[in-house]
């Protein structure tokens, strides 16, 4: 009866093994169970959809949700927008702090402080370049992951083909009330939600009539060069399955189509079946996860 754990082997010491998996998962082998190891060869080629490295995904990504406040710290960048999503409100680790991890994360710690907002970090695992080494330090020194997702990239083109009804979907270079009243992600929007949304090189806000004001279904796409990024996928609970979110997609890739992308990324969080089901059909495939740890306070 034996079991296997792959994943990158982050440190080796007291006779415990640590090894982080491609989830961001820490697993701890005791030395003495240990049978056999191997270095497993680099992944092939992805065959499905663009070839892309993280270190450009993660810019593209970052780009699409551009804070309202940032600060470089060596390869570091620190973001922060008044709470309005981890994703510009966290760390984003690209390279070299410039100090050791400990010194950096003090650093990061207080500047957040500073700001009355939780200190987070935004690191990736599961593709070449990632950051397990950084996930198995922030586990070490006490930082707690609260959230994973999967970010997903495929060929825009089968996007825009499939045989979706877009009639009723209405497109605009701005959000209005009524758009930020279906993207309920936060409470009374304020300044930093307009600006975070509205960012990015070239957005585009989709949404499609509802009762009482409020659209049925709506969406967000940021073309950035070959890359078109889908996001605020969101559809009335009482109009859910009934293709609406499809109609959206598909509107908003023809339109980056006629921009000039050809890829697509989207992130999805790791337990919403539902979406994933979907972007399955679409030919969306795993390219990396992402994790935010949060600081947890003694």
């Amino acid at each position: 009866m034996f079991t296997d754990a792959v994943g990158v082997l982050t440190s080796w010491d007291d006779g415990v093994l640590l090894v982080a998996r491609r989830t961001g998962e820490t697993v701890r082998i005791a030395e003495s169970s240990l049978v056999a190891g191997k270095v497993v060869p680099a992944a092939p080629a992805r065959r499905r959809g663009p070839a892309a490295t993280f270190p450009e995904l993660a810019r593209v990504t970052a780009r699409a949700w551009e804070p309202v406040e940032s600060e470089p710290l060596g390869g570091w960048t620190l973001r922060a927008s008044d709470g309005f999503t981890r994703r510009a409100n966290s760390v984003l680790p690209l390279g070299d702090p410039g100090l050791p991890v400990a010194g950096a994360l003090a650093y990061v710690r207080q500047w957040y402080a500073d700001r009355k907002l939780p200190a987070y970090v935004q690191t990736a695992t599961g593709a070449e370049g990632t950051q397990e080494l950084l996930c198995a330090e922030l586990d070490r020194l006490g930082w707690r992951r609260e959230v994973s997702a999967e970010v997903r990239t495929g060929a825009l083109a089968p996007v825009g083909d499939l045989d979706a009804d877009v009639s009723a979907v209405r497109l605009s270079r701005s959000f209005d009330e009524a758009w930020l009243r279906r993207y309920q992600r936060f409470g009374e929007p304020g300044p930093a939600v307009r600006a975070v949304l509205a960012s990015g090189p070239r957005g585009w806000f989709a949404s499609v009539a509802g009762a009482d004001g409020v659209p049925a279904a709506i969406g967000r796409c940021v073309v950035d060069g070959r890359w078109a990024g889908f996001m605020a996928v969101e559809v009335a609970p009482d109009l859910r399955r009934r293709g609406l979110a499809t109609s959206v997609m598909t509107a908003l890739a023809r339109r980056a189509l006629d921009e000039g992308a050809s890829a697509a990324w989207l992130q999805v969080e790791s337990d919403n079946d539902g979406a994933r089901a979907l972007y399955d059909g679409m030919g969306f495939a795993p390219h990396h996860h992402y994790h935010h740890y949060r600081w947890a306070e003694a």
